[in-house]
C-alpha cells in the first residue's frame, strides 16, 4: 500500500460565482488529488498585491494523496484550466525570481496553491513547499490555521 501524505492546499476565486467555482474545485481535488479530509469555512479578503473592485472568497483544504508535490502541482494547475483560469489570470513573474517586486497579480475565477506537503520542503522554480508567502497573507493563515492539526 502507497504511503498517504497530508497536502494543504489554498484556494481563492474573485471572478464569476466564486462559491460555486471553490466547491467544483474541492470536489475535482478530492477526485484527483485525494480524499479531502478537512475543508476550512469561506472567507471573503479585498484582493493581495493589486487593486480590484472584485473581493475574494478564499478557503483552504487539507488532502491525503499519494501523489508526489509535482503531480500535485500539475493536478491542480489543470483543474484551475477546468475551471477557466487562462494565461490571462496568472500570476506574471519575471524569469529571474518566483518571488521578484516586479509580480504582477489578476483578478482570476480560480487558484489553488500547495501550502504544505508533509513537512516536506522544496526549492524549484515553479515549486516552493512550505508557500513563501503563506505567513504573510491572512487570507492564507486564517483558513488553513482553522484545519490544521
Amino acid at each position: 500500500m502507497m504511503k498517504k501524505h497530508q497536502v494543504y492546499l489554498s484556494l481563492g476565486a474573485n471572478l464569476g460565482d466564486r462559491a460555486t467555482v471553490i466547491q467544483e474545485a474541492i470536489r475535482l481535488i478530492g477526485e484527483r488529488v485525494g480524499e479531502v479530509l478537512r475543508c476550512s469555512s469561506l472567507i471573503e479578503t479585498e484582493p493581495w498585491g493589486f487593486e480590484s473592485a472584485h473581493p475574494f472568497l478564499n478557503a483552504a483544504v487539507c488532502c491525503a494523496t499519494n501523489k508526489t508535490p509535482r503531480e500535485v502541482l500539475s493536478l491542480t494547475q489543470q483543474i484551475e484550466r477546468d475551471l477557466g483560469k487562462t494565461l490571462e489570470h496568472a500570476t506574471k513573474r519575471p524569469l529571474t525570481s518566483h518571488l521578484s517586486p516586479l509580480t504582477s497579480y489578476h483578478d482570476r475565477p480560480i487558484d489553488i496553491d500547495i501550502l504544505l506537503y508533509d513537512d516536506l520542503i522544496v526549492d524549484e522554480p515553479d515549486l516552493k513547499i512550505p508557500h513563501p508567502l503563506m505567513y504573510e497573507r491572512d487570507f492564507v493563515m486564517i483558513p488553513l490555521r482553522e484545519i490544521l492539526d
